[in-house]
């Protein structure tokens, strides 16, 4: 046997032993079984993520749900899930939430947040005393924003949600939200939020740009447009970082997964398409 050969098959016996790579990182997850709960916000990741995972890894059992940012650690701490993805760290307390110290978090994106309306709304910029007054209910009528002389149907997500809290912090300011009205109302999902503004031109809401799309439009924010380049420029910013969060130090299939999300192929791959921003483009 010459050398070449002798060199190639050592090169396939070492593929085989470690498994697969992601931009030098090894993958040993032949099998196993990941359970992904928690934020809306980053489904579309996840579910893309877990997609590309079970691929490479086919003996791997990848399951993907989506619900709030809460159910995310919650899940995890009580054992119903392998991986809580949530839309802030959760090993540190925030406004209405307290640490899970028992967890681990893992950063795996940027989440840009945009206020959304129906592309039929003329309105193309509020600013961030405008939110603070609609969301209170001091501001009632698109034409008291340059919009038509129409009622402003607010929609919020429910308490628990991490597009909720960061939401509030970046865009509000910390402003707090009204809490009834004749035309507000509450969903618990992304998509719920996206099907309330997509079926009513006098809706007012606000997702993460993975979900901007279809028959709704993001608003520019103190006229600065909602763009994943202008959240790299610092010059957006309701943006947050996005966190994977396990029971302790990630074993096998998990840490694996979790590995692959923070790679540079799905970071400057599916993450970025997905409008999400690569950890390593913030500054």
């Amino acid at each position: 046997m010459n050398i070449m050969k002798r060199v190639a098959i050592l090169s396939l016996s070492l593929v085989a032993a470690v498994g697969f790579s992601y931009n030098g990182i090894a993958s040993a997850a032949t099998s196993g079984k990941i359970v992904v709960a928690g934020s809306t916000a980053l489904l579309p990741l996840t579910q893309q993520a877990a997609k590309e995972f079970k691929k490479i890894n086919p003996k791997v059992s990848v399951s993907v749900s989506g619900s709030s940012s809460i159910a995310g650690p919650q899940s995890v701490s009580k054992g119903a899930a392998t991986i809580g993805a949530v839309d802030w760290d959760a090993t540190k307390e925030v406004p209405g939430f307290k640490a899970f110290t028992d967890l681990k978090a893992h950063k795996v994106a940027a989440i840009p947040f945009a206020t959304i309306v129906n592309k039929a709304n003329p309105v193309k910029n509020l600013t961030t005393k405008q939110l603070q007054d609609i969301y209170a209910g001091k501001i009632t009528n698109w034409k008291e924003v340059g919009g038509n002389d129409a009622q402003i149907v607010v929609v919020n997500r429910k308490h628990g949600s991490g597009t909720r809290v960061n939401y509030q912090m970046k865009a509000l300011d910390g402003a707090a939200f009204m809490t009834k009205g004749e035309n507000y109302k509450e969903v618990g999902k992304s998509g719920e939020m996206v099907t309330a503004v997509d079926t009513n031109p006098n809706a007012l809401g606000y997702v993460d740009f993975a979900y901007v799309k279809g028959n709704i439009k993001a608003v520019d924010f103190n006229g600065v447009a909602a763009t994943t380049e202008n959240v790299i420029k610092g010059t957006y910013k309701v943006w947050s970082y996005g966190y994977l969060v396990t029971k302790g130090d990630p074993t096998g299939a998990d840490a694996e997964f979790i590995k692959y999300i923070q790679s540079g192929k799905f970071q400057n791959g599916s993450l970025t398409k997905l409008k999400f921003i690569p950890i390593d483009k913030m500054k």
